[in-house]
């Protein structure tokens, strides 16, 4: 605001001085309560509804906020709309020292409020937008409609014409309040409650068992009659490219170690498979990349995509699964490599350590980087030959490895807690 501010000390002292004051200041609130510029920016799923709002149908000019700036310094409202996790948050909060004052924040549905369903069991998610930078307004709903956004602006309105000189706008606190496991408060209260209400009535309900010994309720649950719809078959796609038998026979030609997974090789194991069945082949450590390579070059199967690479976690080992396809003849193939985990490691420190490793697929598929680097990030699998191993979503300093079963971190708050 700048040398504005001084205006009540220079003209208050004046006759009528507080009343030029005053009109300055409803001047001032007016235009700026009616001619609020968000931000472009929609943090999740509530952010649909946020450009729902900016639409025809619902036309956010009547509120003077149609003119969504590309860039926080020509903005002075930020609308979170929607779920913000850790990885976010840094950004939002850049994005908010960038705005210039005087600005506001509306946070705009359940996640944005409190994490929504996300609250529990999870570590990513930032439970309330609130802890991050200061919100003026809140609009519960999952997501709320646009009408519920147009609420939300007009109680912010009422807050702006609220400011003046004498005490004008100054950026809110963060509240760093722990709202903790509020279902298992909420669960115990309830508990208690019922309890009491036990006690309470224990002594009637053996006066009233006395006075009718033979006494049976009327009532019936009603059940709803489950509609039953008819079975509908499930109906193949046409084969693509090589069958599963032909591609496993292309296979073991040169590598006599691969076998079906979870399949005894058979004639009948083959023709039991569907069509559109990918073929799931388990190979050595030592034949993974070789097999790769040969299932990419050769003219038969011309392997040539790489549709991802995942993994599961066992008890004892990882399977690292590579899915290929042929883009030009259609069939598919899954190389699953099983790791066993390194038992050397202590039980304290396996969590947070990297298990197994396997080659790297990099060389072969340049898709194969990022989706070695996820595996990399979640499952704590290294890759050998990978030349820029990292985290691709998580802090390079983050705790474990989220897709393990070991897995914990000290923000998930469990809900059976």
């Amino acid at each position: 605001m700048g040398i504005i501010n001084y205006l009540p000390k220079i003209l208050d002292p004046v006759p009528g001085g507080k009343k030029i004051v005053d009109a300055l200041d409803y001047v001032v609130n007016w235009a700026h309560a009616n001619s609020l510029w968000p931000l472009t920016y929609g943090t999740s799923c509530c952010a649909i509804e946020m450009m729902s709002a900016s639409m025809a149908r619902y036309d956010i000019a009547r509120f003077g906020s149609e003119v969504f700036r590309a860039s926080p310094r020509q903005a002075d409202l930020f609308i979170l709309a929607g779920t913000i996790t850790e990885r976010m948050a840094p950004a939002i909060q850049m994005l908010w020292e960038q705005i210039p004052g005087p600005k506001y924040a509306i946070g705009m549905g359940a996640c944005t409020i409190s994490g929504g369903p996300f609250y529990y069991n999870n570590y990513s998610v930032v439970r309330g937008a609130a802890s991050i930078i200061p919100v003026d307004v809140f609009i519960p709903g999952c997501p709320p409609r646009p009408e519920a956004l147009f609420h939300g602006l007009l109680k912010l309105r009422e807050k702006i014409r609220q400011e003046t000189y004498r005490h004008p706008w100054h950026e809110g606190d963060i509240d760093s309040t722990d709202l903790g496991n509020r279902f298992a408060e909420a669960k115990k209260a309830w508990e208690a409650l019922e309890k009491i209400k036990d006690e309470e009535m224990a002594e009637a309900r053996a006066h009233f068992k006395e006075r009718n010994p033979d006494y049976k309720s009327d009532y019936r649950p009603t059940r709803i009659v489950k509609e039953t719809f008819p079975e509908v078959p499930y109906r193949a796609r046409k084969q693509q490219g090589l069958s599963q038998k032909e591609l496993f026979g292309i296979a073991q030609e040169k590598f006599q170690g691969v076998s079906l997974y979870g399949l005894e090789v058979s004639d009948e194991a083959f023709a039991a498979m569907e069509s559109d069945t990918p073929l799931d082949i388990l190979v050595s450590r030592e034949d993974y990349l070789t097999l790769a390579e040969f299932l990419k070059n050769d003219p038969r199967t011309q392997m040539d995509y790489l549709i991802d690479v995942t993994a599961v976690d066992w008890k004892d080992h990882f399977d690292l699964i590579a899915q290929l396809m042929s883009s030009e003849k259609g069939h598919k193939i899954f190389l699953r490599l099983s790791l066993p985990k390194d038992d050397s490691i202590p039980e304290e420190k396996r969590a947070k350590s990297i298990l197994a490793s396997a080659p790297s697929l990099s060389k072969l598929y340049l898709g194969a980087n990022w989706k070695e680097r996820e595996v990399f990030d979640m499952f704590g699998i290294a890759f050998e030959g990978h030349d820029d191993l990292r985290r691709i979503f998580l802090d390079e300093d983050f705790p474990g490895y989220p897709l393990r079963k070991d897995f914990t971190h000290p923000h998930i708050i469990s809900r059976e807690g």
